[in-house]
C-alpha cells in the first residue's frame, strides 16, 4: 500500500490560519509559524476584551447616571439607595438611556428616590 503523507490537510491547516492572520502586518501575515503565533495571541485579546467591554460598558452608564443626577442635586450613590428603596428595578443600562433621551422622566425618578429616603 502506498506511503500517505497527508499534505493536503496540512496545507489547508495552515491556510486556515493564515487566513486568519489576513492584514497583519509584516511576517504575521505570510509565515506559518509567526502567522500561528499571532492569531493565537489575538484569540487570547479578543476572549480578556470580551470580559472587559461589559466592565467598561457599565463604568460608562454609571458616569451618564452620575452627571444626570447632579443636574437635579444628587449623587449616584443616593440616587441608586433611593431607587432601591422605592422598590424602583432599573438597571444602569436603562437609567443611562433614559437620562440621555428623556430628561424630564430622569428627574422625576430623581424625586422618587429623593422621596424614598
Amino acid at each position: 500500500m502506498a506511503r500517505v503523507k497527508g499534505a493536503l490537510a496540512t496545507r489547508k491547516r495552515r491556510n486556515k490560519i493564515l487566513k486568519l492572520a489576513k492584514g497583519y502586518w509584516g511576517g504575521k501575515s505570510r509565515l506559518f509559524k509567526t502567522a500561528k503565533e499571532a492569531v493565537w495571541k489575538s484569540g487570547q485579546y479578543a476572549y480578556i476584551s470580551r470580559r472587559l467591554k461589559k466592565r467598561d460598558f457599565r463604568r460608562l452608564w454609571i458616569t451618564r447616571i452620575s452627571a444626570a443626577c447632579k443636574l437635579n442635586d444628587m449623587n449616584y450613590s443616593t440616587f441608586i439607595n433611593g431607587l432601591k428603596k422605592a422598590d424602583i428595578g432599573l438597571n444602569r443600562k436603562m437609567l443611562s438611556e433614559i437620562a440621555i433621551n428623556d430628561p424630564a422622566a430622569f428627574t422625576s425618578l430623581c424625586e422618587k428616590a429623593k422621596a424614598a429616603l
